[in-house]
């Protein structure tokens, strides 16, 4: 399944004002005006940069801060700037060092331009703290919960953004990004809480780092809400059995990454009811007889999985993330073989035990064996010794 990953960034793009000093002098009583001074190299391309990422030119930006970068390494607003296109990239270290930088360099000059309209006319050392602020924390993990999530770590996307709407519940995009992460892990129903929730805020903040260009300075609550649609959509969609068992696989994978073995196990076995012919439902069956210990209804799950029609098909979501992209019958025959080494193990095991052999069901459950019975005809040593064979009881024929 291909997902989107859709975040917003507020970040500080800036650009020092250039103003020439007030000042008068006695004499002629002449009134001076100030008037604006040329702009420097460096400010010129901060500023430039500033209106392109207004324009949502966010390559063209990115060039003007570095060119400026190159011409003076010291500018605290180049520094900042460089730091704004790092973290818009998820390079959330390397923004950190600049931001770091930009720090030391703050100085006391005027912002002219910024990404953040309510910046303008404050001081850098101002904007420049507000990188500490809550929403910028909100930001960061948001940006760092979309990375994660692309390279496929669900979970780990999910504590992330849980954090994030520790800070604020309702923050609209923590709300969409959690919308993209339950559907990653096949929870259809969260998915849709989250991304109504982020609908419903009415948020007009614009989107700025997304995969879907289309949507870049859109507000955020028009995506989720067309986020909720094309779920809706989905949800509709799948009716047949085979799609239903492959979501439903989908969710026992992420039921067993939450260590929910229960949820899990009953999400494998309704999967392989509605499709037993599956490669992924009968490997998941197995599964489930080899965490209830009964090894051998394991081993002949996995041997028919390996065996399947779809075998070949690569595996998307697994609780081994080694597992993910390998064809499945490879996964099969590596669970195949561990099985085999664990039953070889305990028939080793077995083997050693001392005392008489204990009879065992196929779930492990010990089998009572019958009590001998008490009517048995007492014998005596007479009895015992050896007398003329019986004779049959018709003759023999010719």
């Amino acid at each position: 399944m291909s997902q989107k990953r859709r975040i917003l960034i507020i970040l500080v793009a800036v650009a020092a004002a250039i103003l020439a000093p007030r000042w008068a002098c006695a004499g002629d009583l002449k009134i001076l005006i100030p008037r604006r001074t040329q702009p420097t190299p460096v400010q010129r391309l901060n500023r430039d940069g500033v209106e392109d990422i207004h324009k949502q030119h966010y390559e063209k930006a990115e060039a003007s801060f570095y060119k400026a970068y190159l011409i003076d390494p010291d500018d605290p607003f180049t520094l900042n700037n460089l730091g704004y296109v790092a973290e818009l990239q998820g390079q959330l270290e390397r923004a950190q060092k600049f931001y770091a930088l930009a720090t030391q360099q703050a100085s006391d000059a005027v912002i002219d331009r910024s990404s953040v309209r309510p910046l303008e006319g404050k001081g850098m050392r101002e904007a420049v703290s507000s990188l500490r602020d809550v929403p910028m924390q909100i930001n960061r993990l948001n940006v760092k919960a979309m990375q994660v999530l692309s390279e496929g770590r669900v979970l780990e996307s999910q504590i992330l953004l849980q954090q994030a709407l520790a800070l604020n519940p309702q923050d609209a995009f923590t709300l969409n990004n959690m919308g993209a992460a339950k559907e990653a892990e096949g929870d259809l129903d969260a998915a849709l809480k989250y991304y109504t929730a982020s609908g419903n805020s009415h948020s007009s903040e614009p989107v700025i780092v997304t995969q879907d260009g289309a949507w870049r300075g859109k507000p955020v609550n028009e995506m989720a809400t067309d986020n909720a649609r094309k779920l809706r959509l989905r949800m509709q969609s799948a009716v047949t059995a085979e799609s239903k068992a492959a979501m439903l696989n989908m969710r026992g994978v992420s039921a067993i990454n939450h260590n929910d073995w229960h949820d899990a196990s009953q999400d494998f076995l309704q999967a392989y009811s509605l499709d037993p012919n599956s490669a992924f439902s009968i490997n998941n069956r197995g599964y489930v007889a080899e965490m209830d210990g009964d090894l051998e209804t394991a081993e002949f799950f996995y041997e028919k999985a390996r065996r399947a029609q779809d075998a070949n098909v690569p595996v998307g979501l697994a609780t081994r993330r080694s597992a993910e992209g390998m064809k499945l019958f490879e996964v099969v025959n590596d669970s195949r073989q561990k099985v085999d080494a664990r039953i070889e193990d305990e028939s080793q095991v077995r083997q050693r035990q001392a005392g008489p052999i204990g009879l065992k069901s196929r779930d492990n459950q010990p089998i009572a064996e019958p009590a001998e019975s008490q009517t048995q005809t007492p014998v005596s040593p007479k009895s015992l010794e050896p007398g003329p064979a019986p004779a049959p009881s018709q003759p023999p024929g010719p």
